[in-house]
């Protein structure tokens, strides 16, 4: 992918071909099924030497009752990174089947615990497929490593942050969900519509149609700028649950955007709070 400010952030699937084996690399497989079955797809096939994480129960903290998905804390962050492999002075590529938007959520989690040394495979799965490369059935045995936390203060935003930052002539919030819920037609909270001045960026979007692929990097910049979404702001990114978000924030970074945010409660948190001013 040419054209890119950060292309260390991005691994194609000729790369990562190419740096199977070095010691230093982990593959983290992202693929993710809400009725359970990611361990069947990944026994079924993976890119090899991958350790399967479910996004789902390891790198979220939930509350009972409550559909909100806040990073994980930096103790289970850190067990499961090293149980993966992950740890300090290694690098990482990690890939889904789902536009790599629960890629993208690992990714900012890493991100916002300090670690700098992850890629995000470009295509996915079916990318990695279409180019023919090797896929293998073995599951992988990760030596452990130790993974230390750094958390990074302005990577995540909570609720009281974000509310803080309604008006402020230097901050964008962008809303990555698609235009009928950004306008308050369509959500499953108690209340509908987006954060008041946020601007409605829908990642889901920026990916050529029928394939798992980013557009062009031009094509995605005059996209940015038809939304308004200007450089040295800081830029404040959020949809329903912290996953499409972090999407955006990774094509943000990688696009040479500086100051990126994910406001992870999202709309689950804030629609679903009464106090909280809401823009239809």
């Amino acid at each position: 992918m040419t054209g890119i400010a950060r292309p260390e952030l991005v691994a194609t699937p000729e790369w990562l071909a190419e740096n199977l084996g070095r010691a230093d690399l982990r593959v983290l497989d992202l693929r993710w099924r809400p009725d359970g079955t990611a361990p069947a797809l990944y026994a079924s096939g993976h890119v090899p030497g991958a350790t399967l994480v479910d996004w789902r129960t390891s790198l979220v903290e939930t509350e009972e009752g409550s559909d909100v998905l806040r990073l994980a804390s930096p103790e289970r962050m850190a067990a499961v990174m090293s149980q993966a492999g992950v740890g300090d002075g290694t690098s990482v590529a990690i890939y889904d089947d789902t536009l790599s938007y629960f890629a993208a959520r690992a990714w900012w989690s890493l991100r916002a615990y300090g670690y700098e040394a992850a890629r995000v495979l470009a295509g996915g799965w079916p990318g990695w497929l279409a180019a023919g490369l090797p896929v293998s059935n073995a599951e992988a045995q990760p030596t452990g490593a130790v993974f230390t936390p750094r958390a990074q203060v302005r990577q995540r935003l909570t609720n009281a942050d974000v509310r803080g930052l309604l008006g402020a002539p230097d901050v964008l919030l962008l809303d990555a969900r698609g235009p009928a819920e950004y306008a308050g037609f369509e959500g499953s909270v108690r209340r509908l519509g987006h954060i008041p001045g946020a601007l409605n960026v829908p990642v889901a979007a920026m990916h050529e149609p029928g394939t798992q692929r980013l557009r062009d990097p031009d094509e995605l910049r005059s996209m940015l700028v038809k939304a308004n979404v200007v450089r040295g702001r800081r830029l404040v990114c959020y949809d329903a649950s912290g996953v499409a978000a972090a999407k955006l924030a990774y094509v943000l970074t990688i696009l040479g955007y500086e100051d990126v945010a994910v406001y992870d409660g999202g709309w689950s948190e804030w629609g679903d709070r009464l106090d909280l001013p809401v823009d239809r």
